[in-house]
């Protein structure tokens, strides 16, 4: 038994996943699938489509989500940052993780109001509000200070163009070994030049079908 696996957080997690297949991931109906792959891949325009796209649940896989949890866990990561709360699936798996290591704090950012107050709602759901610091704004303000002095674990899954913008922004709390998981990466060629050159501190991979996972070098 543990966090992740025992209720109350186990049943909502399984609902939550169902609530969000439901719904589906429609594309705004006012935006051509070209206009969609421009506005993902700007670093001006990102507050216009996922405000557009308010709505949708954007929530990474059951895997991904198990995955996050196992990462964190065999880690024994405290303090976590997460850039793209949407509706606090991730942010649970990762709360639990911390809740089994003994305790921390997850910084997470979103700047819809409305995903706010549902992750918010969910989060006290899962019994787990207290371990989790819900930021309401665009990232590059919200992350730009009071940070922990020690970051075991960054999860970049908010607007794609601006995972380099981000993990700049925490790169130098980063502690040795840190892990920063990449959901959808392949929309930011930009992070992905950066984590996997050479010399760049990081080594990284693509791992699953659709996350990188990287580490910090000391």
């Amino acid at each position: 038994m543990n966090t992740l696996t025992a209720a109350p957080l186990a049943s909502l997690i399984d609902r939550l996943f169902k609530q969000a297949d439901d719904a589906g991931s429609p594309v705004a109906t006012e935006l051509s699938r070209e206009e969609r792959q421009r506005l993902m891949h700007s670093k001006t325009e990102y507050l216009d489509l996922y405000g557009r796209l308010k709505d949708l649940w954007l929530p990474v896989s059951p895997e991904t989500g198990r995955l996050l949890y196992m990462l964190a866990r065999a880690t024994g990561a405290r303090n976590i940052v997460e850039f793209g709360t949407s509706f606090g699936i991730s942010t649970l798996h990762l709360a639990a993780a911390v809740r089994d290591n003994g305790g921390g704090r997850i910084i997470t950012t979103e700047f819809e109001p409305s995903k706010v107050a549902r992750a918010q709602q969910h989060i006290a759901e899962g019994g787990l509000l207290d371990l989790v610091e819900i930021r309401a704004g665009d990232a590059l303000q919200t992350l730009a200070s009071d940070l922990p002095d020690s970051i075991d674990l960054l999860l970049l899954d908010g607007a794609k163009a601006l995972y380099p913008e981000v993990l700049a922004l925490v790169e130098s709390r980063l502690r040795p070994g840190a892990l920063i998981v990449a959901d959808n990466a392949d929309y930011s060629p930009e992070y992905l030049n950066k984590v996997r050159s050479q010399g760049s501190g990081y080594l990284s991979v693509p791992f699953a079908e659709d996350v990188e996972l990287a580490m910090r070098l000391g």
